[in-house]
């Protein structure tokens, strides 16, 4: 585990708060389509690599002694790994999604049909809304991405449905297409994200909620370094997000670099692939 808080910094109490997940294995990965910037269908994808590297992810979450529950991948959805996409769950309630493209549309059944045998109060988008990839709990707040893949429009419903003020945020750079590419949550205080990634308007409102934010290189957001995990201590990102982890670890946080670049073949990262369940009241 790599990370060790400066000298001056190490009476910071960081606090660790146990997780559940939920994850698909990659068992029918592969880059058959392009429906983002990441994809290439002619560049060569090791399955095996894939699998190995999603491993190391889910051994890791148990390690920091999170639980990790899985869904039974369906062949033919190679993007069905990406579990974050799979819905919205909050306070015991799960948002089922709609996705933007055909090609992952057959995902949305079968999250759904998971949440539902879970015991979720299930609730049915009404707009395109690609669950976690674009909806980051950030203490009492939602913060909620659009411009790419969830409309605007469903930013009304999560509101509805969870309860919390919902704080739209414009991504601009299409390699960034979804907020959880942009911006981590690392606590109920602070975020890390790419402000270039944002709109004037929304970084204007990043900076006023969170003053205190850790800002990302490009450097580091072109491995999807914010694509990361957060328990309030301890960081889980991309093993070469290598400036993003000592600006963490300057704050107090211990790091965990994970290799995930096979999987990144498809713009994904570890948090594409963790989906977290919050049931009953989130977890403070």
């Amino acid at each position: 585990m790599a990370g060790r808080a400066r000298p001056q910094e190490q009476d910071m109490t960081m606090d660790a708060t146990s997780q559940r997940f939920l994850m698909c294995r990659p068992t029918y990965f592969a880059v058959d389509y392009a429906i983002n910037p990441w994809m290439d269908p002619t560049a060569p994808v090791d399955a095996g690599l894939a699998i190995r590297q999603w491993e190391q992810l889910r051994q890791t979450y148990l390690d920091l002694g999170h639980s990790v529950e899985l869904i039974d991948p369906v062949a033919g959805l190679p993007d069905m790994v990406f579990a974050a996409n799979g819905g919205t769950v909050i306070d015991g309630k799960a948002m089922a999604v709609q996705f933007r493209d055909p090609q992952r549309a057959d995902e949305a059944p079968a999250y759904r049909d998971w949440f539902e045998a879970a015991g979720f109060e299930l609730y049915d988008p009404k707009h395109v809304n690609e669950g976690e990839g674009d909806v980051l709990l950030a203490g009492d707040h939602l913060l909620a991405g659009t411009g790419f893949r969830t409309a605007h429009a469903s930013h009304a419903q999560l509101q509805e449905v969870f309860g919390y003020p919902v704080i739209t945020m414009q991504l601009v750079d299409p390699r960034f297409y979804h907020l959880d590419t942009a911006l981590t949550v690392l606590d109920e205080r602070t975020v890390a994200y790419l402000p270039e990634a944002f709109s004037p308007g929304s970084q204007a409102v990043l900076r006023r909620l969170f003053p205190d934010a850790v800002h990302a290189t490009m450097a580091d957001a072109e491995v999807l370094g914010l694509n990361a995990v957060s328990d309030g201590r301890h960081v889980v990102l991309p093993a070469q997000a290598t400036d993003l982890a000592a600006k963490l670890r300057d704050r107090g946080y211990e790091t965990i670099g994970i290799d995930l670049s096979e999987l990144r073949k498809a713009g994904g990262g570890p948090k594409c692939c963790t989906l977290r369940l919050r049931q009953g009241k989130a977890s403070k």
